[in-house]
């Protein structure tokens, strides 16, 4: 699986978000290298921050506050 999850990343372009979440996903926890996981929890974050509403909303208590 690190050999597809690989081959998606190097052709990010072509692939959709969700699939590249995955191949990251399985590179952070199953890398090879320090680097390679490293570079994965990276680009996990990078796609993060390009669609922020995948994130869960904050909660809100009883009263309306954060």
């Amino acid at each position: 699986r690190r050999r597809e999850a690989r081959m998606v990343i190097a052709d990010v372009a072509h692939h959709s978000d969700y699939l590249v979440r995955l191949a990251c996903s399985v590179l952070v926890q199953h890398g090879e290298t320090f680097e390679e996981r490293e570079d994965a929890r990276l680009l996990l974050v990078v796609l993060d921050a390009k669609t922020p509403g995948r994130l869960p909303a904050p909660s809100v208590d009883q009263e309306g506050r954060s």
